[in-house]
């Protein structure tokens, strides 16, 4: 047990050290900006050293301060790399620790779902600012996506049924409504997860995105008088999450019902 809880906090470690990455995705990719140069201060331009890039830790050791400049320094660093550690100890829980055979409970399809995860991260909250999703880590997932194929290829078709299950009916939606209805890149993010997940999760994924998004958002409308436009690609995020990791057993929740 000792050793699990250990696995579990390097884990998370490891989690929000590649959320603080998430941050530098967030903020370049939009701007079209490279995400390889080392990090900086926003506000005076200074590369930052390394005590002040220790995930979560260095936020709260500098009470939100830039070092030099003490310029105020966004929630949104620590908020996100310790998202971004929860989603991966989240996925090693349920995956990787459901494996026993697999040293350390870290199998190569936790590895493929974590950085999934990330990706689903970074693309929901680009896309609440921007309302777009990025090109590119759409294409991040479709990397993923095939290494899964890989990891399972006896059953490749499944993956491939769910590179066109959801998407293509959502493109033919898009067709009929010239676009009004469903924007291009949520199309985009269904088929490259389709393809990470499979047709039954992934129309699990999209009923599950459609029931948290209209429910989130009628709240939103009621307290905030948020309009009737809203960014679609965080509440699909979500779903995929979710089918990841529980999609089989949502498939046999659903099925059961109608079983005598």
């Amino acid at each position: 047990m000792g050793d699990i809880v250990i696995y579990c906090i390097i884990v998370f470690a490891l989690g929000a050290c590649f959320g603080s990455f998430a941050n530098v995705c967030i903020l370049r990719i939009p701007e079209k900006q490279s995400i390889v140069p080392h990090s900086q201060c926003v506000f005076c331009g200074r590369k930052l050293r390394w005590f002040e890039l220790i995930p979560i830790f260095s936020f709260l050791a500098l009470r939100g301060k830039c070092y030099g400049c003490k310029g105020t320094i966004s929630a949104q660093y620590p908020l996100i790399e310790f998202a971004n550690g929860v989603l991966w100890l989240l996925t090693y829980v349920v995956l990787g620790l459901r494996s026993p055979t697999a040293p350390l409970g870290l199998t190569p399809l936790t590895v493929v779902y974590c950085l999934a995860a990330s990706a689903l991260l970074i693309l929901a909250v680009i896309d609440i600012r921007t309302m777009e999703i990025p090109p590119a880590l759409n294409f991040c997932i479709l990397m993923l996506g095939f290494i899964r194929v890989i990891l399972d290829r006896s059953n490749w078709y499944v993956y491939v049924l769910g590179f066109i299950t959801v998407s293509g009916v959502l493109l033919l939606l898009w067709y009929i409504t010239s676009g009004r209805a469903i924007g291009g890149g949520d199309i985009k993010l269904m088929a490259v997860c389709g393809l990470l997940i499979g047709w039954q999760s992934i129309i699990a994924a999209f009923l599950l995105g459609c029931v948290i998004g209209t429910v989130v958002h009628i709240i939103r409308m009621a307290f905030t008088k948020a309009g009737r436009v809203l960014a679609f690609g965080p509440y699909l995020a979500a779903g995929v999450f979710v089918s990841m990791l529980w999609g089989g057993q949502i498939v046999e929740w659903y099925l059961s019902l109608y079983s005598f």
